[in-house]
């Protein structure tokens, strides 16, 4: 299937390692030139020269900590000027601290909104004007399963993710009459750093070995299996095609079966 990305123009947030880099190469592969951005400057790096060589497609590698307003504005900025225009957005940003309520203090929860909620709000506002101009766009927000189903210990992201989710809905419709797009796709486990970091955390909690915390992740899954990244890519990079024409204001899960709501 040909899926019309190539030549278009996408920028993808956290995109140095784990989904974000899966979500690059995939656009990538299909023919879209891609801006990656990431705190770390030298992964950042490493990684754009890797998909470069893989694809032998252009990437743009712009170092941003996206809950910084100023470096959101900077990274649109230089992508516009780089390439002439955007055409996909991805919203994606590393997860809030794991927590219960009774570890949580004021400013987590403030530092948890800037960082995924306002983040994505700030993206948003600075690619719409350069989609209308182009005559329609994608915005894909990566979130959690924990939009739909909370997580056990992760209040943080089952707090602010879900305001991703209303704020989405609502931009959708409003962007609709524009060609704008707006989707959502929630990871569930899927094997990063970011579960790394969860499963340690867990076998740290239970006095368990890592392996058997990874185990106890995963006997919720009906596949039976952890995910990767590359099966959780093929959604998004679909949500950005000329194929995916008719599907705005979703919130689709990437999960294995794990999630039991009907929704």
């Amino acid at each position: 299937m040909n899926l019309g990305l190539t030549d278009k123009i996408a920028v993808v947030g956290a995109s140095s390692k784990g989904l974000g880099r899966a979500i690059a190469l995939g656009l990538a592969q299909e023919g879209a030139t891609v801006t990656i951005c990431a705190r770390n400057s030298d992964a950042l790096a490493t990684t754009a020269a890797d998909i470069r060589n893989q694809t032998g497609i252009e990437v743009l590698a712009v170092p941003t900590d996206v809950s910084q307003p100023a470096q959101v504005e900077n990274l649109i900025n230089t992508a516009i000027t780089h390439f002439g225009g955007i055409d996909i957005l991805v919203n994606n940003a590393g997860g809030p601290r794991a927590g219960r309520f009774d570890d949580l203090g004021a400013q987590d929860y403030q530092d948890a909104v800037q960082l995924n909620l306002m983040s994505t709000i700030n993206l948003c506002r600075a690619v719409v004007p350069t989609m209308r101009a182009r005559g329609g766009g994608r915005i894909i927000n990566l979130t959690s399963v924990s939009v739909k189903q909370p997580v056990n210990g992760l209040m943080l992201s089952n707090m602010a993710r879900t305001g991703v989710i209303g704020f989405a809905k609502t931009l959708a419709t409003e962007l609709a009459p524009d060609k704008i797009l707006v989707n959502n796709v929630c990871p569930g486990i899927i094997f990063t750093d970011r579960i790394q970091q969860l499963a340690t955390v867990r076998a740290d909690e239970a006095s368990i070995t890592f392996d058997e915390a990874l185990a106890n992740m995963t006997a919720d899954i009906p596949l039976g299996r952890i995910g990767d990244a590359e099966e959780f890519a093929n959604l998004v990079v679909f949500l950005a095609s000329e194929r995916a024409s008719y599907i705005t204001g979703t919130t689709i899960q990437v999960d294995g079966g794990m999630v039991k709501g009907l929704l």
